[in-house]
Order: structure tokens, then C-alpha cells, then sequence
């Protein structure tokens, strides 16, 4: 188990690093702007499921693998950077059709289409895989149990802080579409500014990025 002391300089650390914007963060904002409220928060627990499966990867040995390995952590780098930016052109290419859908049921292939996108692009991120094993170790206490066991306690805990934060964020994203959806021309406007931010930010994710 994690000493209490550990605990609470976690969290502290936690909360500081997650409410600094990053590709998490830009990824909810832009899939808010392009597609609404519903579609910002089921990105949000995708994300949060693949960023979860990093979790479960590096506690089990994997992120020291890709810390070791440049060319495994290049790979999944740029797979990442290359699926937003894919993300990024269609929201460009759609924006046109971003009126019609606010009036229409949202479809619950579109709901798992979301979600899969979401967990495939936490799941890709190569920040969260650095972050976790650079970050969780210093945290723990070998003397303390299992190792594995507590990297999964402390990264649950960024994951909880994060996922408030980011549903916080596509919230606010979300109100500020539907104020601009009064007009076709600024919805239009705000499709094109969201597929824009997730193609700059799979660029960004791509050269550098944050860890969150």
C-alpha cells in the first residue's frame, strides 16, 4: 500500500499537472467544438479508458520497455500524432454539416464510434506512457508491497483528477459552441477552429506535447 505521506504529495502533483492544458485536454475541447456537449464527455471517458490501459501497461512492465526503447516510443509517437491529425481533417471536412446535426438523435453507433476514437487516442498517447513511468516511481515505496499495485493506485488517482478536470472542460467548450451555433456561419467557423486545434495538436504531440 502507498504510505499516506506519498499519497498526498501525489495528489498535490497530480491536480497541478492535469489542470495545465494538454493533449488531453485540447483533444475534449476540440472534439467539443466540432461535435457537442454529449460527444466532448463520451471523448473524456474514452480517453480516460485508454489512458487507464496505459496504466495497466506500464504497471506491468511496458512503459520501462518504451523508456529503453526510442524506436518503440517513436512508433507509438507518431501513430498517435497521426490519428488526431486524421481526427483533425474530418471534423475540418464535416464542418459544413455541423447545423444539421444539432437537430438530429444522436445515433448510438455515432456514441461508439466516439468512444472508440477517444480510447484509441488516450491509449496512443506517448506523454502518458513517459509521464507514468517516469512519474509514478518516485511516488512509491518498495518497502511498502507490490510495486505494480501501487502504480495502479497512484495513477487511478491522476485519472480521477483528470477526468473531473477534462469533463469541466468540455463543459465549458460545449456552452460555448451552442452560443455560437445561433448562427450557420459561426457554427461552420467553430467546426474548422475545432478539426484545426486536433490537427495542431497531433502535430504538437508529434514534436514535443505535455504530459497530459
Amino acid at each position: 500500500m502507498v504510505p499516506a505521506s506519498n499519497l498526498l504529495a501525489f495528489l498535490a502533483a497530480a491536480v497541478v499537472l492535469v489542470i495545465v492544458p494538454g493533449p488531453g485536454v485540447l483533444f475534449t475541447i476540440g472534439r467539443a467544438l466540432t461535435l457537442g456537449r454529449r460527444a466532448a464527455l463520451l471523448s473524456v471517458l474514452g480517453h480516460t479508458v485508454g489512458v487507464f490501459l496505459v496504466l495497466l501497461l506500464v504497471a506491468l512492465g511496458l512503459g520501462t520497455l518504451l523508456m529503453a526503447s526510442a524506436l518503440a516510443l517513436t512508433v507509438v509517437k507518431l501513430a498517435g500524432a497521426l490519428y488526431l491529425v486524421y481526427l483533425g481533417v474530418q471534423a475540418i471536412r464535416e464542418r459544413k454539416s455541423l447545423r444539421d446535426a444539432l437537430g438530429a438523435a444522436v445515433e448510438p453507433a455515432l456514441d461508439s464510434r466516439v468512444l472508440r476514437q477517444s480510447v484509441i487516442v488516450g491509449l496512443t498517447n506517448p506523454k502518458v506512457i513517459v509521464f507514468f513511468a517516469a512519474i509514478l516511481p518516485q511516488f512509491a515505496e518498495p518497502s511498502a508491497g507490490s510495486l505494480p499495485l501501487q502504480f495502479l493506485i497512484l495513477g487511478s488517482i491522476i485519472l480521477v483528477v483528470a477526468l473531473i478536470s477534462d469533463s469541466a472542460w468540455a463543459l465549458l467548450a460545449a456552452s460555448a459552441r451552442t452560443w455560437f451555433a445561433r448562427s450557420p456561419r459561426r457554427l461552420e467557423a467553430v467546426g474548422g477552429a475545432g478539426g484545426v486545434m486536433i490537427v495542431g495538436l497531433g502535430a504538437s504531440v508529434a514534436l514535443s506535447g505535455s504530459t497530459h
